[in-house]
């Protein structure tokens, strides 16, 4: 993806999260310089990955499968692991009316993925085998606001503003926007988006950048390189 075009994306979206009455944390607006003079202090939110985050998972087809997400908070594998502390995540995201966020499922995380705002997000979901692998012939039973859905095969949710979902390690999801844009809340146990997202497809998390112009804010996936 082109900076520019990142750009662009991270000026839209902060008016979509506006609209719909949600305002992104102090650090959300720092410039690339800000970030580095602030690093020594925010260590939590590098170490966490808390920051924007815009894909294409390397396929070039943002319009058509891509995902804009900013991490508010991020707790630590650490905690989660002993039982205690900070194990919690939380994002907002924004699906476009037909854009795709591929078939995948998580390891670790279990999750909610709510409706803020905007149109019907839908959801489309499958089972894993024994091994936890995607299976096309199974289904299983997720929550939708803490009430028990059983769900088939291919089934496809379609949540309204207010309502969610509770994804377990295993339930595979896709989801996009139906009849317009969605902006989305995701809180989470503790979140790793390098190691914890497993696809379906052969396809990357992250988008690769052409540096046409200069960012206006920095993205997670540059905090190594522009950071160290």
């Amino acid at each position: 993806m082109k900076r520019s075009r990142i750009n662009d994306i991270m000026a839209a979206a902060e008016d979509l999260i506006r609209h719909y009455g949600f305002v992104l944390p102090p650090f959300a607006q720092w410039s690339p310089a800000e970030f580095k003079a602030n690093a020594a202090r925010a260590q939590r939110v590098i170490s966490g990955r808390c920051g924007w985050d815009i894909t294409d998972y390397g396929e070039g087809r943002f319009d058509e499968m891509g995902l804009f997400l900013f991490t508010l908070r991020n707790g630590l594998l650490s905690d989660l692991q002993r039982g205690g502390g900070m194990c919690y995540a939380e994002k907002l995201l924004i699906s476009r009316q037909d854009q795709l966020s591929p078939m995948h499922t998580h390891v670790i995380k279990a999750e909610d993925i709510i409706n803020r705002g905007g149109a019907t997000l839908v959801v489309e979901l499958f089972g894993s085998d024994d091994k936890g692998a995607f299976a096309e012939d199974r289904g299983g039973v997720v929550l939708c606001d803490g009430i028990a859905r059983p769900y088939g095969p291919g089934d496809k949710l379609q949540l309204a503003p207010g309502e969610s979902v509770t994804l377990m390690p295993g339930d595979w999801h896709a989801f996009w926007g139906e009849g317009g844009d969605v902006l989305i809340g995701e809180v989470s146990t503790v979140n790793d988006d390098e190691t914890d997202n497993i696809f379906r497809a052969p396809i990357g998390r992250f988008a690769k950048i052409e540096e046409d112009v200069a960012p206006t804010h920095l993205l997670v996936s540059d905090y190594d390189s522009w950071l160290s």
